[in-house]
């Protein structure tokens, strides 16, 4: 047995950027910054700063490519691997840091992972999300390492659209809602019972401080219900995934998001806010009492979450459209995890009455 539970060292705290070489300069001398190019250009002239006070150096600052594909992945490492460097430092969201995820563990390199937004646990987590080049979910690649060291500057989080710690509640909710699932259908161990206990603890820390930490965003005012919400997005969230495993990560409220991304006009949806939505689904999967569901709905209404189809992008669907939106979620590994068979029609099925029920709170809340 092999378990990685987290990344090796975490650090957040306000203005940490500016100290960054004191933490870094460890894994050696010359880096090669991968990330998003809004990411870099907030961090970059910061980063070399500090590194340079420290003797070292950014020798590259390259773009990950928009999304963690096999293309992007691919192209990068055959890009680095006759350089000469020491370690990656990997900058952005989840797809980017997902995307240097695989590179380091394909160069054989240290990480060293800088979130710019707290809407995903992939900087705690040894597993890379794969993408198509046009954003459509493939699978779940284990070709990854998890990062040596995690560094969050508060402040910049902070001042990253407040959307993207939104959806960072919604990816955190599923671990409560997935675990407690999916932990049906595995044999208990100490680990994966750490894991539901971990996911119960983290439900109710968002149930009590999430609409706080979402003002504080919108008033740029960094509290200590902000700063938890970050530590609970993404380092919390990622211990769940690191002792839940495969027995106990995701289920079908990931799966559905997953389906859902073969409709283009969703992919202007964040992952957090897909998955929120793929929750209620997975709660009318699992037959749950619609009052169930509209509790979950008037949490998501405090603190901004979507939960109909319409507020993701997607107006109508053809018979043809559901139809493969069935059968394709069905596919996807993470409905494995549910502790009863699920069909497409299932899935068809569940969704609808999901977003029938969203459709109710919507006039509920005028």
């Amino acid at each position: 047995m092999m378990v990685t539970v987290g990344p090796a060292q975490y650090s957040r705290k306000a203005g940490l950027l500016s100290d960054v070489g004191l933490h870094i300069n460890k894994f050696g001398k010359n880096a090669v910054l991968i990330g998003g190019n809004t990411s870099r250009e907030i961090i970059e002239e910061t980063l070399r700063k500090s590194l340079s006070e420290h003797g070292m150096m950014v020798q590259k600052s390259l773009w990950y490519g928009g999304e963690s594909s096999k293309t992007n992945i691919d192209r990068l490492v055959d890009q680095l691997k006759s350089e000469d460097f020491d370690l990656l430092i990997a900058a952005g969201g989840g797809k980017a840091i997902d995307t240097v995820k695989a590179v380091a563990y394909q160069l054989n390199k240290p990480l060293v992972a800088i979130p710019t937004i707290a809407a995903t646990c992939a900087a705690a987590t040894p597993i890379t999300i794969l993408y198509s080049d046009e954003g459509e979910f493939l699978e779940i690649g284990r070709d990854s390492k998890a990062p040596d060291l995690v560094l969050v500057d508060s402040h910049i989080i902070l001042h990253a659209p407040v959307r993207y710690l939104i959806a960072g509640i919604g990816d955190t909710l599923a671990k409560w809602f997935e675990t407690k699932c999916s932990i049906k259908k595995a044999v208990p161990t100490a680990i994966n019972q750490t894991a539901i206990a971990i996911a119960g603890q983290l439900y109710q820390t968002l149930l009590h401080i999430g609409q706080a930490a979402v003002t504080s965003s919108q008033n740029q005012t960094l509290t200590k219900e902000l700063e938890d919400l970050i530590d609970a997005v993404i380092l919390i969230s990622g211990s769940v995934s690191g002792y839940g495993g495969d027995d106990c990560r995701t289920a079908a409220a990931h799966a559905i998001y997953s389906g859902l991304t073969i409709f283009p006009e969703i992919h202007q949806t964040y992952h957090g806010e897909i998955v929120a939505f793929g929750i209620l689904a997975q709660l009318c999967m699992e037959g749950a009492e619609v009052e169930e569901v509209q509790q979950l709905i008037r949490y998501y209404q405090e603190v901004g979450l979507p939960f109909t189809l319409k507020q993701m992008g997607i107006n109508t669907l053809t018979d043809d459209q559901w139809r493969e939106l069935g059968e394709i979620t069905v596919t996807i590994e993470d409905m494995a995890n549910m502790p009863f068979a699920v069909t497409p029609s299932m899935v068809i099925s569940a969704v609808q009455m999901a977003n029938e029920i969203g459709n109710g709170m919507l006039v509920v809340s005028k």
